[in-house]
């Protein structure tokens, strides 16, 4: 048993790009997006359990997201869904992991993945998460998985590497996030820039000794509090200490200031899924590229997106490249690919009242 690695699921995100259908109370991560009777963190849980015992996973979640996990996989124990009193990013998500299997078994190995990501190929994803592991044999090395991008995309961040044909492991020599569309094109002509997946493998021992160089409050945190894991007292220790951290991501806290960060390029059919245009993407489509999930009737209309629950009649004329999506109270029309107004609709809808969030 010690052989294998802990997966690490992160759970905790909020989905906004999804809303109306991601709300506060139960974002994308805990939906059937695809429509097959599985959400993504199912997804997500099943890919790796197919390789992995159930006892090596760890979920990370929001405190108001337990009661969903423990739903969706009532197979893993109450000790097995670390639980986060605030939001604070994923390098505070990472830690909290990190200090939790230190006490478990200090010299495992462990993947992280978001909940929230499609992969295609299964068994290439699985080759490529080996790779990842057998490179981070080597001490103090932090393993990310990189995508070979297809299209200029400006939603995903990108990782520039120094091409090593002797290795699977390509030493990473910059990180960007998200690019303008020009600086994508540059990007992808240039050969060797890979999207960032997200996914990391690595020795426990070797992410703990990165945060202690480059976020040394964090590890302080996390170290001194560790005695309360497992404990009547964590819960507690918990709620100060997120209260004490400050919110950053593990790229811009450690991976970014990391010498010792190499990336394995995948090739498996991958989606974050982060946005409605992704979604689109993967759905299939009338002979005028709508995607209909409800009882609509479109006249002079393609490349739309019509998502609204049964019992009503849509009617849509003359539109193009839109989004139709009603959830509960709240009825969005708005253009497909302006994912990055949707911070914009949910302050203002916030304003209105907290139930339309």
């Amino acid at each position: 048993m010690k052989q294998q690695p802990y997966i690490v699921i992160l759970a905790g995100g909020l989905g906004i790009k999804f809303w109306p259908q991601s709300r506060y109370s139960k974002p994308k991560q805990f939906l059937d997006l695809l429509g097959i009777g599985r959400t993504l963190l199912q997804l997500t849980y099943e890919r790796f359990l197919a390789i992995y015992p159930k006892e090596r996973f760890l979920v990370v979640t929001n405190k108001k997201y337990v009661g969903l996990v423990k739903e969706q996989l009532p197979e893993l124990n109450s000790n097995q869904i670390l639980v986060e009193p605030l939001r604070r990013n994923t390098a505070a998500s990472i830690a909290l992991a990190s200090y939790k299997i230190k006490k478990l078994e200090p010299d495992a190995k462990v993947i992280v993945s978001p909940s929230d990501q499609l992969i295609f190929n299964e068994a290439a994803f699985n080759q490529s998460i080996d790779q990842a592991l057998l490179a981070a044999e080597l001490e103090s090395r932090l393993l990310t998985v990189g995508i070979r991008p297809n299209r200029p995309d400006t939603s995903y961040g990108y990782i520039q590497y120094v091409e090593n044909p002797q290795t699977p492991a390509q030493k990473v020599k910059t990180f960007t996030e998200k690019p303008g569309i020009e600086l994508a094109q540059t990007f992808m002509d240039s050969g060797d820039f890979v999207w960032n997946s997200g996914m990391f493998a690595w020795k426990n021992t070797s992410i703990i000794s990165a945060i202690e160089k480059h976020l040394p409050e964090l590890a302080e945190v996390f170290e001194e509090g560790s005695a309360y894991f497992c404990t009547p007292e964590e819960e507690e220790f918990l709620r100060k200490a997120y209260s004490l951290i400050k919110n950053i991501s593990i790229d811009h806290g450690v991976l970014e200031k990391s010498d010792s960060v190499y990336v394995i390029l995948g090739d498996f059919g991958w989606s974050d899924l982060g946005s409605w245009q992704n979604l689109y993407d993967h759905k299939n489509k009338d002979k005028r590229k709508n995607v209909l999930e409800a009882n609509a009737l479109l006249y002079d209309s393609e490349n739309c997106f019509v998502q609204v629950a049964e019992g009503k009649l849509v009617v849509v004329q003359g539109l193009k490249n839109y989004l139709i999506s009603e959830n509960g109270n709240v009825l969005l029309i708005c253009k497909l690919n302006e994912e990055d107004r949707f911070r914009e609709f949910l302050t203002d809808a916030k304003k209105r009242g907290g139930e339309f969030i």
